[in-house]
């Protein structure tokens, strides 16, 4: 057993120059000289005395023994992430950058309530920034497995490998169309009729996605849920709306859905974030507020 503790700093060197594949890489990330990167390896290979990494003209290569050092270093460095963080939320003093993605048009959606469940993470952690970003469906599972976004809100058509996915409530969709839609005044149009219309579907949907929803093809596509209320809207068109989005509309009697009997489909939200950080702290407080959130409005027991 040698007497003097690992410093972790060395650690860390070590763990970047794996993900960087050599010394050269790790230069920007670490801000040091590859010479500095050199003597610390040296220093870190010294310290548990044997070769961790080879380099040479083959390129950049673990041992096996350096293999087996790393899946520990990785699992100490994380663990120790995590009582960092701990003790500066004991403290009230948690710091840093929290990146939160949601589908567009679910701000207001009551359901969940976003405004009230931020306004309570931002009392817990005052002094950490919180960016909230809108993205579609893939965009949220692949910036939450990047790294990029802390955790995501919203739907997610299937499982994704490495996310954690948080079942919250189901958002309910109806066919909508306006006041300058020929089908607006119409009690019960025949289903053939209303496909004979130009539909709207979103961009991120796929062609199996618009069929179960009773169309075999649409007309026009969105990015965002702004845009295809403006093409329904417009009179042209008839498409899938949020029943929560749509219902100011509706007072207005400027929407009406068409045929719910017919279509209609429900949209399973989540709170997903990337496996490994479930003891994060920040992101155990989200977790809580959502879930606490979504079953005190859906009437479900909490746990």
């Amino acid at each position: 057993m040698k007497n003097k503790r690992v410093n972790i700093r060395l650690l860390e060197v070590f763990v970047s120059v794996v993900r960087h594949q050599g010394y050269s890489g790790a230069q920007q990330d670490l801000n040091l000289t590859t010479s500095a990167i050199s003597n610390y390896m040296s220093e870190l290979e010294e310290h548990v005395g044997f070769v961790l990494c080879r380099r040479g003209r083959s390129g950049f290569m673990l041992t096996e023994k350096g293999q087996k050092y790393l899946q520990y270093v990785e699992t100490f460095l994380e663990e120790f992430d995590v009582l960092e963080k701990a003790s500066l939320a004991l403290d009230g003093n948690e710091i840093g950058t929290f990146n939160l993605a949601i589908l567009d048009a679910t701000v207001m959606d009551k359901t969940l309530n976003i405004p009230e469940i931020i306004g309570a993470f931002h009392d817990t952690f005052p002094a950490m920034q919180l960016n909230l970003l809108i993205r579609s469906p893939h965009e949220l599972a692949q910036g939450v497995l990047d790294e990029r976004f802390d955790a995501a809100i919203g739907t997610f058509p299937s499982k994704v490998n490495n996310l954690v996915d948080m079942p919250l409530y189901k958002e309910q969709h109806w066919l909508y169309c306006s006041d300058q839609h020929p089908l607006f005044n119409s009690q019960m149009p025949a289903i053939e009729e209303i496909k004979n219309y130009g539909v709207v579907s979103r961009s991120y949907w796929k062609s199996s996605d618009l069929r179960k929803r009773g169309f075999g093809y649409s007309t026009a596509t969105v990015d965002t849920m702004e845009a295809q209320l403006a093409l329904i809207l417009s009179g042209r068109y008839v498409g899938y709306l949020p029943e929560h989005y749509a219902e100011q509309y509706m007072k207005q009697n400027l929407l009406k859905p068409i045929n719910p009997s017919v279509f209609g489909f429900q949209a399973p939200f989540s709170l997903v974030f990337k496996r490994g950080r479930s003891r994060d702290v920040a992101i155990k407080k989200l977790r809580d507020l959502t879930l606490n959130h979504s079953r005190s409005k859906s009437g479900q027991p909490k746990h």
